[in-house]
C-alpha cells in the first residue's frame, strides 16, 4: 500500500481513504484517582481479669486472661459433643474451652479448665462471651447504689477495680 501525503501534513502522518488526515482519538477524560482504602482491624481477642480466679493444680491463682470471639464452627462444635448431649448445661463449658486462649500462664485452655473454675468465674465468663460476641464490646452502664450516678465501666478489667 502507497502512502500518500498531503501538502502541510507531517511526513509519515496517515490519510483516510478520501485523503483527508486522520486524527487522533481524543484521549479519555482523566479518572478521579480512588480515594485511599483505610484499613481497619477487627479486634478479635479481648483480655479480661476474672473476680476470683483459676487455682491451678500448685495452689496458683490465675485471674487475667483473653477471650477470641466465636466463630460459627466454635458454637456448633459442642452440639455433637457426647457430653453435651447428656447433658445440654454442658454446652457453655465446651464452648467456653473452645474460645478462652489463655487464662494466666495456663495457655492450653479446655472443658476441663473451663469445669474447675469457680461459679463466679463461669459466670463471668458467659456474661463476656455474650457480650463481646453479640454486643462487640465490653462495657457495661452501671448505677452507683449511693449516688446513683449512672457510668461506664469496662468489664475487660482493663483498669484497675472496672472488673
Amino acid at each position: 500500500m502507497r502512502r500518500r501525503t498531503v501538502s502541510g501534513a507531517a511526513p509519515g502522518a496517515d490519510l483516510a481513504g478520501d485523503g483527508s488526515l486522520l486524527t487522533a482519538p481524543e484521549p479519555a477524560p482523566a479518572v478521579a484517582a480512588p480515594e485511599p482504602v483505610v484499613e481497619q482491624r477487627l479486634r478479635t481477642e479481648f483480655e479480661f481479669e476474672l473476680p476470683r480466679g483459676y487455682v491451678d493444680d500448685s495452689g496458683t491463682v490465675h485471674r487475667r486472661g483473653s477471650m477470641r470471639l466465636a466463630t460459627a464452627r466454635d458454637e456448633l462444635v459442642p452440639l455433637i459433643d457426647l457430653r453435651v448431649k447428656e447433658n445440654p448445661a454442658y454446652l457453655t463449658v465446651v464452648l467456653l474451652g473452645l474460645v478462652v486462649t489463655r487464662i494466666g500462664a495456663i495457655t492450653d485452655v479446655h472443658a476441663g479448665v473451663v469445669e474447675r473454675l469457680f461459679a463466679a468465674d463461669l459466670a463471668f465468663l458467659q456474661d463476656f462471651y455474650r457480650r463481646i460476641n453479640a454486643e462487640g464490646h465490653t462495657r457495661a452502664e452501671v448505677t452507683c447504689p449511693s449516688c446513683e450516678c449512672s457510668f461506664d465501666v469496662d468489664l475487660a478489667g482493663s483498669r484497675l477495680g472496672e472488673s
